[in-house]
């Protein structure tokens, strides 16, 4: 049932490279984040306002470009062409971020180098299967364990590195990461499927489906909800890391923890927290209590709002917190995380008409964008506003979305069972 022979863990050998060139795709992302908001104020000496934007608009692109490159891959150079071409002008871009005068243009060539890359690379796992094989829907499990093992050790290397021995140190080992990944991908393309060297031949097939006028609705206000939450949810790399080097007393004994190192925690807990809570949903279902889409996002927005409400009690203290509040703070946050995220990706995945399914998913990361760059916006009020009421801003932003979100229940309630959770 496995087009490429041999497997390695039960799963296609392919899995296995897709899977290491994913870790350190997102090993060299998450590391030059982590570092981005500390170098610009720092190092470049932006105002935080400027800083925010940068960051937002940055953040935002990120997810902007996979729209364009995936039709770039898709109709001229085929799916590894776009990943070595992408994978080697990401590179390019993070080694260029050790050179302070070429900052904006090597954030723009990392920024192009992910539009190639990003949309790429998942889109190989299904090649890698047979249609009726059942391993396919853990496939994706596996994959993304590798976004979170490269968003953990991100933080802790490059990080550490940029802290402590200098910023262009950490950019350059991002850029590693980076070659290294594509290393492993060129090593291991005897493992892919021929199908992905060459562009998508168009068939004349049957005629486009289009959205029921419901469905469309539907996603457009779920989108509009995300995008709003994503003004509260991205402060994580933005003010919320400027919070945690001055608003945070981050002693464990004689040590100092490294304030980077407070980004490696959200990857952790998400793998962490993910199984239990797979396992707890699973229950519910099989015992008949299924919740819809809308209103468990719902709840993950109030609960990330929740953990914005911790941070605006600790700023009332007027102390530096005991960085395990901070780490408390993640735990809350991932917690929400969990149920508004990947429930909204699945919903856009499963509410496509069929043959818009990737046209669908492309609207999702639209809403990250958008998202992103409203973050970059509601960052510059930092430095403007009292820090608690700043935090309690966010969580009225996350309580916002989470009203939409409900509201948005009661419509989707009105067609049944077309946006209820499969198993």
């Amino acid at each position: 049932m496995t087009k490429s022979g041999g497997t390695w863990f039960g799963q296609p050998k392919g899995l296995t490279v897709l899977f290491l060139t994913n870790m350190w795709e997102q090993f060299s992302y998450y590391g030059m984040r982590a570092l981005l908001v500390y170098y610009m104020t720092r190092q470049l000496m932006l105002g935080q306002g400027h800083a925010s934007l940068v960051y937002g608009t940055y953040t935002a692109c990120a997810y902007f470009t996979p729209i364009l490159g995936g039709v770039i891959a898709d109709r001229f150079l085929g799916k590894r062409r776009a990943i070595v071409t992408g994978g080697s002008i990401m590179a390019l871009g993070h080694f260029m971020m050790t050179f302070e005068p070429l900052f904006y243009p090597a954030l723009a060539t990392i920024a192009v180098g992910n539009g190639l890359f990003l949309p790429s690379l998942p889109s190989q796992i299904d090649d890698l299967y047979e249609r009726d094989d059942p391993r396919v829907g853990w496939a994706y499990n596996v994959y993304y364990v590798g976004v979170n093992i490269g968003g953990f050790l991100a933080p802790l290397i490059c990080g550490t590195l940029g802290e402590l021995y200098g910023w262009h140190w950490g950019f350059g080992a991002a850029g590693i990461g980076m070659a290294a990944g594509l290393v492993i991908y060129l090593w291991g393309q005897r493992h892919l499927p021929e199908q992905a060297r060459h562009p998508a031949v168009e068939r004349h097939a049957a005629p486009r489906a289009r959205f029921p006028r419901h469905t469309l609705l539907l996603l457009i206000t779920v989108a509009l909800a995300v995008t709003v939450f994503r003004g509260a949810y991205e402060q994580v790399g933005n003010t919320v890391a400027l919070w945690a080097d001055v608003g945070v007393d981050r002693h464990a004994g004689a040590a100092t923890i490294p304030m980077t190192w407070f980004q490696s925690l959200n990857p952790l807990l998400v793998m962490l927290m993910t199984p239990p809570l797979l396992a707890w949903w699973r229950r519910r279902a099989e015992a008949g209590r299924i919740e819809r889409p809308a209103r468990k996002m719902a709840l993950g927005a109030l609960v990330v709002g929740g953990a914005y409400v911790l941070l605006a009690a600790l700023e009332t203290a007027g102390t530096p917190a005991h960085w395990l509040w901070l780490a408390l703070f993640f735990a809350i946050l991932t917690f929400g995380e969990l149920f508004i995220l990947p429930t909204g990706l699945g919903l856009f995945a499963r509410l496509a008409p069929e043959g818009l399914g990737a046209t669908t998913v492309a609207a999702w990361y639209l809403a990250t964008f958008a998202g992103s760059l409203f973050a970059g916006l509601v960052g510059t009020l930092w430095s403007d506003m009292a820090h608690s009421a700043y935090f309690l801003l966010l969580a009225a932003i996350a309580g916002a979305a989470a009203l939409m979100l409900q509201l948005i229940d009661g419509y989707a309630g009105t067609f049944g069972q077309t946006c209820r959770e499969s198993d």
